[in-house]
């Protein structure tokens, strides 16, 4: 062939596969750069990062460049020229777009925070301690984000407050201090309707603002949502700064808006960063959330993440990265009970934040959805199912399911209804909603007796009543069957979750621009609402923690993270331990990690277990990532080390989870024993003191062996180390046992969660 035919076809050829390339659909993708291999032609990174995007798409837009977060870039790709970029000299990692989902007052006293002593250390001109709070924005309006009393915005600052609608730059105050909105790759996705969604920081939901206001709200006195709960509201750490980042929207919290969102929050200085997000649980280098969690945590940043609401089934928690702390969800005490009455006199309790008119005094003819219905979900009341005519003037008794537990009232009440009941099909966990006709909750075995009732009597009849707000709830804290659970399902030798915080039914600020409940059924508005999740443990932590790093500003976010578990309470104060609401038995550090938060204690701990930049890389390689991979962390500055052997038992953490391999036999039985070693530091934050270590453990099976057994601390900040080792004979596949590590000295009690399981 004539060399010019072969440029010819080349010609031809190229432009045939851009042409192709062009046709495809486009993804955002996430595009990691090696920063150390930069060509010396680029006097910047951001030419370079261009450059390499514009050689395989002449036509892609950058959407954001990182760089604290990782050094890189977020581009609208096809799936080809994402390969042909991954292939190219200096590229990291390229990794698509994965769109993460939101996890959706008494709190203060119950956690010892209403003390004189603590309320004096925060009475001053405000805290210079800055909470970044990654969600959907706030509503400047909120009472809670007053900033009467404070003083100047601290020097460190450096973030700004941006304008939008409904949100102007004096919508920030010298308590929030800054906002900003990150829409690029969602409004690509989805073209953002402008009716519906503001180009601001502003809140559209009321899931930022409740976040936000839960870790950091001012006091607000006379709070209440429609009368309930009513009294003081206040976040945990009250005098803390609030900067909001935008990143969550109807449609949800995209990759690349979160990763911009983090990289801001680390550049404008926050201390502390809550996230109240979860995505599909992945590895550690491609899940966005624990990537940039180690980024912020290299900066001295605590970041604190929801553990899930996919609980009680095991094996079901997200954000369970080291770096970070991962908060499951407890009950408070304090309820609000509503309760039905049978026609047969039975009085049945349930929980309901019902506001409306009450039912009439008389009793009201009751019926079950399932028995009038021939959908397979007409138990459940979704839309439709209910045929009009069948239950009018009558209570419905619906089960859980399918929809939302509100939206299954509006269904009852288009068909005629006038109350409904609405039966757990499994456990007797119960969260009350603002339902939209009377309505009480109740659990399963409570379902049960109603449907047994309804099928046994000719006439069944009910009434419904509300009984306000119940304080002092005994037992509490419950964890709450929602919660996720472990154990670690991407590294079992973690122990997550971390704790559990105040998760159910809390009261914080909301937006005017949402009902509180989302149906755009619901006309009413409030300033507070009343919500439960792990995303309102995770703000909870999120404020402990800006209290922590206040008192303690040396402290790193591991020392602050050691204090939050190391006297964390896992019994009640008659030595029961903490109880499961989703089988009302005793939970296990796979339910509530190392306990209950308790910020008092953790105020003075005594001794904590700290962790570097160093340990968490040194934890990474012990997972056997490639040298690539590693470089992601570093900036390229360096790889693990060849010849050494890195352990994930030997990462410092409060905590100790140990799987054990099941041995050949009948049952899992053999006479051959398993021995793990873990090693530890403390380092002392208190004053001189010897401690000696104590073992609790509810198991045979496992010999534990503490060397040293007593640490002596002449000094603050001196350090010690101690190894534990296991002597494990085989169990059943399956088996599960629990202990705890203490180490006593004067008035300190350190106590570490120890978890077995044989798989």
């Amino acid at each position: 062939m004539k060399p010019r035919n072969a440029v010819l076809l080349m010609a031809i050829v190229v432009v045939f596969c851009y042409r192709y390339v062009a046709a495809q659909p486009h993804k955002t993708y996430i595009v990691h750069m090696d920063k150390s291999v930069k060509p010396l032609v680029f006097p910047k990174h951001l030419e370079w990062y261009e450059t390499s995007m514009r050689s395989v798409s002449k036509s892609a837009h950058m959407l954001y460049a990182y760089d604290k977060v990782m050094h890189g870039f977020s581009a609208r790709l096809t799936v080809e020229e994402a390969g042909l970029l991954k292939k190219q000299h200096g590229i990291i990692s390229v990794q698509e777009e994965v769109i993460y989902k939101l996890q959706t007052t008494r709190s203060p006293k119950f956690l010892g925070l209403e003390r004189n002593d603590m309320m004096l250390s925060w009475s001053g001109s405000g805290s210079d301690v800055i909470i970044g709070v990654v969600d959907t924005g706030v509503w400047p309006g909120s009472k809670s984000l007053d900033d009467t009393g404070f003083g100047p915005v601290p020097h460190s600052w450096k973030g700004k407050c941006q304008s939008g609608p409904g949100f102007n730059v004096t919508s920030c105050n010298k308590k929030l201090i800054g906002a900003r909105y990150f829409p690029k790759s969602y409004d690509i996705y989805g073209s953002i309707d402008e009716n519906l969604e503001s180009m601001s920081p502003l809140d559209d939901d009321g899931h930022g603002t409740h976040t936000a206001t839960t870790a950091a709200g001012s006091v607000v006195t006379g709070a209440s949502f429609f009368g309930f709960a009513k009294g003081k509201a206040r976040g945990m750490a009250p005098r803390a700064r609030l900067a909001v980042y935008k990143a969550c929207w109807t449609g949800g919290c995209f990759s690349s808006d979160i990763l911009a969102a983090m990289e801001k929050a680390i550049t404008d200085g926050v201390h502390v960063l809550s996230l109240s997000i979860v995505g599909t649980l992945t590895d550690y280098p491609n899940d966005i959330i624990a990537y940039a969690a180690f980024k912020a945590a290299s900066h001295g940043i605590f970041v604190s993440c929801s553990a899930g609401n996919d609980g009680p089934e095991p094996l079901t928690l997200t954000n369970v990265a080291p770096w970070m702390a991962t908060v499951g969800a407890g009950t408070l005490d304090r309820d609000f009970p509503a309760y039905v009455t049978l026609g047969n006199g039975k009085r049945l309790s349930g929980v309901s934040l019902y506001t409306g008119k009450p039912l009439p005094g008389s009793m009201i003819p009751l019926v079950f959805a399932g028995n009038l219905s021939n959908m397979t979900t007409g138990h459940q009341c979704v839309p439709g199912s209910l045929p009009r005519g069948h239950v009018t003037g009558k209570i419905v008794m619906c089960e859980r399911g399918q929809t939302s537990r509100v939206e299954k009232g509006l269904v009852v009440k288009a068909a005629g209804g006038v109350g409904m009941i609405l039966a757990n099909i499994v456990g007797e966990d119960l969260m009350a909603d603002p339902h939209l006709i009377p309505s009480a909750a109740v659990g399963q075995k409570a379902g049960d007796e109603i449907k047994q009732y309804i099928v046994s009597d000719h006439n069944p009849t009910a009434t419904i009543t509300s009984g306000g707000t119940q304080l002092n709830v005994q037992p509490a804290p419950v964890v709450a069957g929602f919660s996720s659970r472990g154990p670690n399902p991407l590294t079992p030798e973690i122990l997550k979750p971390d704790f559990i915080a105040p998760g159910v039914d809390i009261l914080a600020g909301w937006t005017n621009k949402e009902s509180p409940t989302g149906l755009t059924e619901d006309p009413r508005r409030t300033e507070f609402n009343i919500v439960s999740g792990t995303s309102m443990s995770c703000p909870h932590v999120s404020g402990l923690a800006a209290l922590l790093k206040e008192a303690h500003p040396e402290w790193s976010p591991a020392a602050i993270k050691s204090a939050l578990m190391t006297t964390a309470y896992s019994t009640y104060k008659n030595g029961e331990g903490l109880q499961d609401a989703a089988t009302g038995m005793p939970s296990t550090p796979f339910d509530h990690g190392a306990g209950h938060v308790d910020p008092v204690s953790a105020l003075d701990p005594g001794l904590v277990y700290d962790a570097s930049f160093d340990d968490y890389l040194s934890f990474l390689c012990a997972l056997n990532y490639t040298s690539r991979t590693i470089k992601m962390y570093t900036g390229g500055r360096s790889t693990c080390k060849a010849g050494k052997k890195y352990r994930v038992e030997d990462l410092n953490y409060p905590s100790f989870s140990v799987p054990l391999m099941t041995a050949s036999g009948e049952g899992g039985g053999s006479s051959v024993a398993t021995t793990v070693k873990y090693t530890r530091s403390l380092t002392n934050v208190g004053p001189p003191e010897t401690y000696k270590v104590s073992i609790l453990s509810n198991t045979k099976a496992v010999k534990i062996k503490v060397e040293p057994e007593e640490l002596t601390f002449t000094e603050k900040n001196k350090k010690k180390v101690y190894t534990v080792t296991f002597t494990a004979s085989s169990m059943e596949s399956g088996t599960n046992s629990f202990g705890r590590l203490v180490w006593s000295g004067g008035k300190y009690v350190v106590s570490s969660p120890i978890a077995f399981s044989w798989v």
